[in-house]
């Protein structure tokens, strides 16, 4: 058993840019009756007391810091609801990678086309990869057409980065999504008495090896 070993006392948390701790000599006090005044923070701050509150620093960088009387839990509450929305509007783009191979059938590809559809719907980008094993690195042009077919069944949903690329065994294309305010400038540009012909998105054929 080891012995009982007496800790230190907490020390109080300090409220940084709260009351006593603002460093400002002056500040711009705002107050609930809505009456603004420059005066000296130790002013500023008794007065916040005598109605109840605290003085809490919003503006530490404005020529004199501005300073409001307010009810520190509710500022507290304001502020975290005001992050946990700013987190919620936040998008995280993930990168999901689809793998096909140079023979892959047609119900495979239209399997995994249709999670390409849902990825870039989502706000994802997609990664094509054609992988290549053994003598099947003999064929990188059917790997690559996959992928420009791939692209082409896309249009309109995605838009290609760049052309197909070939690392080691592997050829891949990204397609990213289309943004949804760059749609109806797209069907503005198209004219409906001579439709675009969907090669015209595809990407360049690849060059030979």
């Amino acid at each position: 058993m080891f012995p009982n070993r007496p800790f230190p006392p907490r020390r109080p948390r300090i409220r940084e840019n709260v009351n006593e701790a603002i460093r400002a000599r002056e500040v711009r006090a705002v107050f609930p009756d809505g009456s603004v005044e420059v005066m000296p923070t130790m002013a500023a701050v008794r007065r916040a007391q005598e109605l109840g509150l605290d003085l809490i620093l919003i503006a530490p960088t404005a020529e004199p810091p501005v300073a409001k009387a307010m009810d520190y839990g509710q500022w507290q509450y304001e502020q975290k609801k005001k992050q946990h929305d700013a987190k919620k509007k936040q998008h995280v783009i993930l990168v999901k990678e689809l793998k096909f191979r140079p023979n892959t059938d047609d119900h495979d590809y239209d399997f995994k086309k249709n999670h390409a559809i849902r990825f870039l719907k989502e706000g994802n980008r997609v990664k094509a990869v054609v992988q290549f094993r053994g003598r099947e690195i003999a064929h990188v042009d059917l790997g690559k057409k996959l992928l420009i077919r791939f692209a082409e069944d896309l249009v309109g949903i995605g838009q290609v980065e760049g052309q197909p690329r070939l690392e080691g065994r592997n050829a891949h294309v990204i397609i990213s999504p289309v943004k949804a305010k760059d749609a109806p400038a797209k069907e503005k540009s198209e004219k409906p008495e001579k439709p675009k012909d969907a090669a015209s998105h595809s990407i360049p054929p690849p060059q030979a090896q």
